[in-house]
């Protein structure tokens, strides 16, 4: 059965040559040309068929049509001028479906609401240049999100999924981790998209976090890891010693207190850590 009629390449090209776009190499898209991956996408957002689900970048509708199928409502948002008149066309009969014209960035969450509340699951195969700022923007702006299934590039989701001691452990890294948890994932080779990435892709589901975490808290150890990882190669002390431009002392007794051995690197802590010694970098009158 298939997942979305224009997850082929014959079907993408009949629907971007109506419209002008086939050649047009400004768009810069690479669309979705597999099916497989569609029905890969679909069962690890396991979505349950009634909630209010977020598509960004839906392109030329391929798998927003999937999602709208299986969805009870899915609101779509697209900046790119040229798409527009592409999705009305291909997403038709989709009467469940709300198409938003703008910066996904730049949109207030309240005006994704619809007559069924606010979206509980982001899905997209998202624009890889936005792809980990978005994703970090809507677990922090939308409490509703319980869940987003991502297709991003598979260096970023590296980076999304890491874990302590590993080189692409960073400050992004413990902003997301304090807010969701990697929950499975796969690969998509280079062969599924029309024309094919140069970079390799991956499609991710994060989970959100329900820690009881204050925001208070969230926001401090936020601050503490941009800090601690802006000199990565150098030892946790001297990182914040130098990013923070505190006095030396304060900084290992905010260290001390959080029983964290000064001379370690950032990337040996885990996200807990980063609660305890924000609060502790608070405490000594480092952090607001």
């Amino acid at each position: 059965m298939a997942h979305s009629s224009l997850a082929t390449p014959s079907a993408t090209i009949a629907v971007l040559r109506r419209h002008g776009l086939a050649t047009k190499k400004s768009l810069g898209q690479h669309f979705l040309v597999d099916d497989n991956i569609i029905g890969r996408i679909m069962a690890l957002s396991a979505l349950g068929g009634n909630e209010r689900v977020l598509e960004v970048g839906p392109g030329i509708g391929t798998l927003t049509l999937a999602l709208c199928a299986a969805a009870g409502s899915v609101v779509a948002i697209e900046r790119d001028d040229d798409l527009l008149a592409v999705l009305a066309e291909t997403t038709a009969d989709c009467n469940n479906l709300t198409v938003i014209h703008a910066d996904a960035l730049q949109v207030d969450p309240t005006e994704m609401a619809g007559a069924d509340g606010l979206p509980i699951a982001f899905v997209a195969n998202l624009p890889y240049g936005v792809a980990a700022t978005l994703v970090l923007r809507v677990f922090e702006t939308m409490p509703s999100i319980a869940s987003a299934t991502v297709m991003v590039q598979t260096e970023v989701a590296n980076r999304m999924a890491a874990s302590p001691g590993c080189k692409d452990y960073g400050a992004y890294t413990v902003k997301l981790a304090l807010r969701a948890r990697p929950a499975g994932r796969f690969n998509v080779a280079p062969g599924c998209f029309l024309p094919p990435p140069r970079v390799d892709s991956t499609v991710l589901r994060l989970e959100r976090l329900d820690v009881g975490y204050a925001p208070e808290d969230v926001d401090r150890a936020a601050r503490t890891a941009d800090a601690a990882f802006t000199q990565r190669r150098k030892t946790i002390r001297n990182s914040l010693t130098a990013s923070l431009g505190a006095p030396s002392e304060k900084v290992v007794a905010a260290l001390a207190s959080a029983g964290v051995d000064p001379g370690i690197r950032a990337e040996m802590l885990p996200v807990e850590t980063f609660i305890r010694l924000g609060s502790e970098l608070h405490t000594q009158g480092l952090l607001p």
